[in-house]
């Protein structure tokens, strides 16, 4: 099988990027795009999209058992989560591009990901090859053993262990005071220039119409009681669309309030290829929902697709960015990014052997064959190791064109 890229064709990154992203609010994509030219993986990160136009058809990778994937898999799309349990969980948290494909490709998808950060974590090529080399057996050998398990705090090591811990600790009232300030007895958000934005009077009563007629259809209507709403700048690969922060009285005012995202979702990255196998789902935000349902032990709180506006949109509860694992600490060393990336390798299979068999996926055996034959390792380290240095090539170009604008 053919794994090259087919780069004969003239390249317009920035016609494909502009492209992809027409339509978004101008302000925000500014900031998108800011983002993108912070560093190779940055760029990745906002560029799913070109990832998946340049996925061969014939690629090896396209042979491996089909699993319900996140679509955009890479380091920093890991975090710690609240259940519906109330439990912290670690786990995947973006699910925007999750689809049914081969499960190689989430696999690839990280491992390019270790690749472009290996700069920026000061390895060198011997120990970028080493993280990934982790990864994959620790992925594959997690697939062999075909069991399923949570990660939370007390089975938990090293970065995870850490960040799960943390958050344990932290109270409920620690989350709200970071983002809202009491005002008498009443909560309201904190507005920044940065992260929560002012929105006018009548998207405001838009959002708080939509949020109190769905609240009527669910147990506890007065529990989602629009107190406040603002616009939310969060992620990268999103940045552009709608995303709210929205204040609710939760369990009691005023230390009981709860914060919910509320996320636009756009129609995803899919090959062509790939489209029939897909079930044909109601929307976006659905889809969504379904595969996080699908491939977690424990979804999210609070998750909902909602029709708003002309679109879907995702509600949960608020995963703030500080939940995440972001690597910006360049002296982490390598032990400790060795047992990172190794749970992330078992949060990669267990997603998908929890997925096993379900809406067209492949059966937890084949899954566990999967793991058995390892031959496919030194395709995904192939692939990884041509597109990363294709993205370092893209992130060039991109960066010339945008700052000569």
């Amino acid at each position: 099988m053919d794994d090259r890229l087919d780069n004969s064709k003239s390249r317009d990154v920035w016609g494909l990027i502009r492209e992809f992203n027409a339509g978004r609010d101008p302000m925000m994509l500014e900031r998108k795009y800011n983002k993108m030219r912070k560093n190779a993986l940055s760029f990745f990160r906002g560029t799913c999209h070109l990832f998946y136009r340049d996925l061969p058809v014939t690629s090896s990778l396209n042979l491996a058992p089909h699993a319900w994937i996140c679509g955009d898999l890479h380091l920093e799309n890991f975090g710690a989560y609240k259940g519906d349990d109330r439990q912290i969980y670690f786990g995947i948290n973006d699910f925007d591009e999750g689809m049914l494909a081969p499960c190689t490709w989430d696999v690839a998808r990280l491992v390019t990901s270790i690749f472009l950060a290996a700069e920026s974590l000061s390895l060198d090529c011997a120990e970028g090859e080493r993280l990934a080399e982790v990864y994959l057996n620790r992925y594959a050998a997690t697939l062999r053993s075909g069991s399923i398990r949570a990660i939370v705090a007390d089975n938990a090591f090293g970065i995870v262990a850490e960040l799960l811990k943390k958050i344990g600790r932290r109270k409920r009232q620690e989350l709200l005071d970071e983002r809202t300030e009491l005002i008498g007895d009443r909560r309201q958000l904190k507005f920044d220039d940065d992260k929560i934005l002012k929105i006018d009077r009548d998207k405001y009563e838009l959002v708080r119409q939509v949020i109190f007629d769905w609240a009527q259809t669910q147990d506890r209507a007065d529990f989602f009681e629009v107190l406040d709403i603002g616009f939310r700048v969060a992620g990268n690969g999103s940045l552009g669309l709608d995303r709210y922060l929205i204040l609710v009285a939760g369990k009691g005012s005023p230390e009981r309030n709860y914060l919910l995202d509320f996320k636009q979702q756009p129609l995803y990255v899919l090959p062509t290829f790939l489209s029939d196998v897909q079930p044909q789902w109601e929307n976006s935000a659905t889809r969504v929902m379904k595969v996080q349902q699908l491939v977690q032990s424990a979804p999210p709180a609070l998750l909902a697709a909602i029709d708003f506006n002309n679109s879907s949109y995702l509600l949960r509860e608020l995963q703030p960015t500080q939940d995440k694992i972001e690597l910006k600490d360049a002296n982490i060393g390598i032990d400790r990014l060795e047992t990172l990336v190794a749970t992330m390798a078992e949060v990669t299979a267990f997603a998908q052997l929890h997925s096993s068999g379900k809406l067209g996926a492949a059966i937890a055996q084949e899954l566990l064959d999967f793991g058995e034959n390892l031959d496919w390792q030194q395709d995904v380290l192939i692939y990884a190791n041509n597109y990363a240095r294709q993205v370092h090539s893209d992130y060039q170009d991109f960066c010339q064109v945008t700052l000569e604008q």
